[in-house]
């Protein structure tokens, strides 16, 4: 296992500033995920911990020991750093059955042959591949063809596995399966793994940790939970969410320790223990309203339950789930815009266009951004036992 830290990198291609300023501590034995759109820096990042690239300025540490100084323009080789890298592209030798493959790393470090054998059958029994030793290559699936590449990568027992998006080119079902195997893998190995997507849906389910980068920045370092319930700014919030996070303007006072926010679903009160760390402006100031589409369930008949009357404006059922879009009043006056909501909810239902509903949601629930800086200042709370 390993630990790896990252002090000040920067990383420049020509005049392009690819890594600014990173710094970030991997713990041993975390699944970090580096998430973020394509061009974002993750990729780079990756590299550099590997030593495929080289960063013009900052330090690295692998368990206190320093393998990259630009101070001193030390860069320890790749081979000393103790990690192995599963690319995008498999790398399989063409020539070589699965067994070579695999054992390909073993038979460089000279072990025994019942060694190389011992650890290429466990690391492909570990995979669920290990009927598929004589195969070639060309004579097994994509996902077999990953399965096979992540079992090289793990033979040889590294503290450390990189894997950058490894999972890309195979269908969705694979992907899929192919995720529950790395969770299950990291489960029982305890290996510290650095994984490289832009898919969320992979962040969120596999890691334990995430570090989305925009722009060449970390945003934020956090558990998928929190970063998907409290992205800490607007663009974070905007990026993380399938489907898309709601925005609703709306408007904000700070009074005492009680915050009085107001959209067009309501006015809400908040307490101090509801707020982040981020300055509060002064007076009445614009703020934007975060909410997950499967926050607010839909009601077909007012009740007590029920918040505000909206409309229906298209239904779109997708087997397990079906997505709605609705229409909410923006205050009394029949003159004023509405807001639009995509709502999720669970199994299927069928509503016509324009029919009248209302809406049941828990206030605590949603996010509150202050419009002008874009931070986050009021936070979701929720029992990650607790249903709607």
């Amino acid at each position: 296992m390993s630990k790896i830290e990252l002090q000040h990198i920067d990383k420049f291609y020509g005049d392009n500033h690819v890594l600014n300023d990173i710094n970030l501590t991997i713990r041993d034995g975390d699944f970090m995920t580096l998430l973020g759109p394509s061009g974002c820096g993750k990729t780079t990042t990756l590299r550099v911990i590997s030593g495929l690239e080289n960063p013009q300025r900052g330090k690295m540490l692998i368990n206190d020991e320093i393998m990259i100084d630009s101070d001193t323009d030390y860069y320890s080789e790749p081979s000393k750093r103790g990690l192995n890298l599963v690319f995008q592209s498999y790398a399989l030798w063409p020539h070589m059955t699965v067994f070579e493959n695999v054992a390909f790393g073993l038979r460089i470090k000279k072990l025994s042959n019942d060694e190389i054998s011992k650890r290429v059958i466990n690391s492909l029994e570990r995979m669920r591949i290990g009927e598929f030793t004589k195969r070639y290559p060309n004579e097994l699936s994509g996902g077999q063809q990953q399965r096979v590449a992540i079992a090289r990568a793990i033979a040889s027992s590294p503290s450390l596995l990189l894997l950058d998006e490894p999972l890309s080119n195979l269908d969705a079902k694979l992907r899929v399966d192919m995720r529950a195997e790395l969770k299950r893998l990291h489960n029982e190995l305890g290996t510290t793994i650095i994984y490289v997507t832009h898919d969320q849906v992979e962040a969120l389910t596999m890691s334990t940790r995430i570090a989305l980068f925009q722009k060449g920045l970390i945003s934020q370092v956090d558990s998928p939970m929190a970063l998907y319930m409290n992205p800490k700014n607007l663009t974070n919030a905007d990026f993380i969410g399938n489907p898309r996070i709601n925005f609703l303007k709306g408007t904000a006072k700070l009074e005492g320790n009680v915050l009085t926010c107001r959209c067009s679903l309501g006015a809400f009160q908040y307490d101090r223990a509801d707020m982040t760390d981020e300055p509060i402006p002064a007076g009445e100031f614009p703020c934007v309203f975060g909410i997950r589409p499967e926050q607010i369930k839909i009601l077909t008949e007012k009740t007590e339950e029920a918040g505000c009357e909206a409309t229906v404006y298209a239904g779109q059922p997708a087997g397990s789930e079906t997505l709605v879009t609705v229409h909410t009043k923006n205050g009394k006056d029949e003159r004023a815009p509405e807001d639009e909501l995509l709502l999720k909810q669970i199994g299927i239902m069928e509503y016509d266009i324009n029919q009248k509903i209302w809406l049941k949601f828990k206030p605590n629930r949603f996010n509150v951004f202050d419009e002008a800086s874009g931070q986050l200042i009021k936070l979701s709370r929720q029992n990650k036992h607790q249903a709607l």
